[in-house]
């Protein structure tokens, strides 16, 4: 599971973003199963930043957004994210050393045509 969430940053904002984004990496990296996290600017446009965190899963994703002190740090800095993107995203596909993992989606196969409650069994095949 991927945490992306994009932030449009002035120049007079970029050292106090940079240390509550520092911050909240720290502090969810340091829950159990968060596999890495990334904070990177535009090479483009130097307003534009992104912050990206792996989970092992979405209950882990959940479960690391718990604690007191990852709700007071974290939260407030997500919530200034661009509002007009998606933030989480689930892994279809990783490679490492040149060979590539195919992994199955786990929305429904039908999740974009039904109403809550209404949604079959999870994809056997991956996308």
């Amino acid at each position: 599971m991927l945490l992306v969430c994009r932030f449009a940053v002035t120049e007079a904002e970029v050292e106090t973003f940079t240390a509550r984004a520092r911050r909240a990496l720290e502090l969810l990296t340091a829950q159990p199963r968060c596999l890495s996290g990334r904070l990177a600017r535009a090479t483009d446009e130097a307003d534009r930043w992104v912050l990206v965190v792996e989970f092992e899963s979405v209950v882990a994703y959940r479960r690391a957004l718990s604690p007191f002190e990852v709700r007071e740090h974290v939260i407030p800095l997500l919530s200034a994210a661009l509002p007009d993107e998606p933030a989480a995203y689930e892994i279809l596909a990783e490679a490492t050393g040149g060979a590539v993992t195919d992994h199955t989606s786990l929305l429904a196969q039908d999740a974009g045509t039904v109403r809550l409650g209404e949604a079959a069994q999870p994809r056997s095949t991956p996308r």
